[in-house]
């Protein structure tokens, strides 16, 4: 998920800027990215950036709520003077471009899908393994209940717009540092709806979205690893102007276990298994615990410190592969006491005695 640039630092200025200041970076990244002399790949999106920051930072009023609030400020405010429908204070861009290049190169569909929301869910390392359900609380912005996204006053309607004449779209003709511009642009009396809303729904403000709070039940599937991120499309928040709803990202962390690890992101589970020298010099049959209970495990005769057993089938389950399982990987451990009674000191000596006449 890509983090939202900071406004000031999209438009290379200080937090003390002025308007004046801000208008002239604004000019200079605009032209540096506009589309029409930069091909690079990423530049319509750094004009869409600058565009958009510009929006914001001009306004006194916006500019104020964003230094308060930074991007969250963009959930709410009334409609914008000079025509604006308000859905802009939801991430939007308007027809500023108009005032320095005549329009943007070719008007395009204002419909846009909402934004992604971010939660996060805990869960333990057998829940990782088999998979869980949880319910989480998620704060988004909904089609209002009252307008039912019109954005008039129920009971009210519209107004097709005289300026466009219900196209949303008005060419014009301007001369600027690249020479003659011929463009169809948004209309900048109703911001490309081609609609004015005469009387704005009083419950939305004019926005036709609002925001709400659901509870979403999120299916953590088996084998998902610590930090995975998942995405439950049309569980975001709800596109201005009847858009597509954007997603809901659920990102996992899954809790320490006390004996088990889990090797990388992969399927197979790491544990150790202490062991006694002369267990480890004879050999045992040792109860190893797993995620499936206890099981035996073989340790033969003479094994080595750091030797390492699989057992098969009893890891993680792979992530989407029909439930096929990882392997438990034992790794043995020596354990040398730290204390010893006199009997046990005695048999050593005499064990030790015995590897040097061999």
């Amino acid at each position: 998920m890509t983090t939202k640039r900071d406004y000031y630092e999209a438009l290379g200025v200080s937090r003390q800027a002025s308007e004046e200041e801000i208008r002239k970076a604004f000019r200079k990244k605009a032209m540096e990215y506009h589309p029409d002399r930069n091909k690079a790949s990423d530049a319509s999106e750094r004009f869409k950036e600058v565009n958009e920051a510009y929006q914001t930072l001009s306004d006194p009023e916006r500019r104020n709520a964003y230094d308060r609030f930074g991007h969250a400020a963009g959930n709410g405010g009334g409609p914008r003077p000079g025509g604006f429908d308000g859905s802009d204070l939801f991430g939007g861009f308007g027809t500023i471009f108009d005032s320095f290049f005549g329009g943007a190169a070719g008007a395009r569909s204002r419909t846009r899908a909402g934004s992604d929301r971010h939660v996060e869910v805990s869960v333990t390392f057998e829940e990782a393994a088999f998979g869980a359900n949880r319910e989480v609380s998620v704060g988004r912005v909904e089609q209002c209940g009252a307008c039912k996204g019109s954005k008039s006053e129920p009971g009210t309607e519209p107004e097709t717009c005289g300026n466009c004449r219900g196209s949303g779209r008005v060419r014009r003709s301007q001369r600027s540092v690249f020479g003659q511009f011929v463009t169809e642009a948004y209309c900048n009396v109703c911001g490309g709806g081609g609609q004015r809303i005469v009387n704005p729904c009083k419950q939305c403000r004019g926005l036709g979205r609002e925001e709400s709070k659901r509870r979403i039940q999120v299916a953590v599937p088996a084998g998902v690893y610590d930090g995975a991120t998942l995405e439950l499309r049309g569980q975001g928040d709800a596109g201005p102007d009847g858009g597509p709803p954007g997603s809901l990202l659920v990102t996992v962390n899954v809790q320490k276990h006390p004996a088990f690890r889990r090797r990388e992101n992969s399927a197979d589970v790491l544990f150790d298994l202490d062991v006694t020298f002369p267990a480890a010099a004879m050999g045992i049959e040792a109860e190893v615990p797993t995620l499936d209970g206890d099981a035996k495990l073989k340790v033969p005769a003479g094994t080595q410190p750091g030797s390492v057993f699989r057992m098969k089938g009893k890891g993680i389950p792979h992530l989407g592969r029909d439930g096929r399982r990882g392997d438990q990987l034992v790794t043995v451990r020596v354990r040398t006491p730290e204390k010893l009674s006199k009997d046990q000191k005695r048999l050593l000596e005499e064990l030790q005695r015995s590897f040097e006449k061999n």
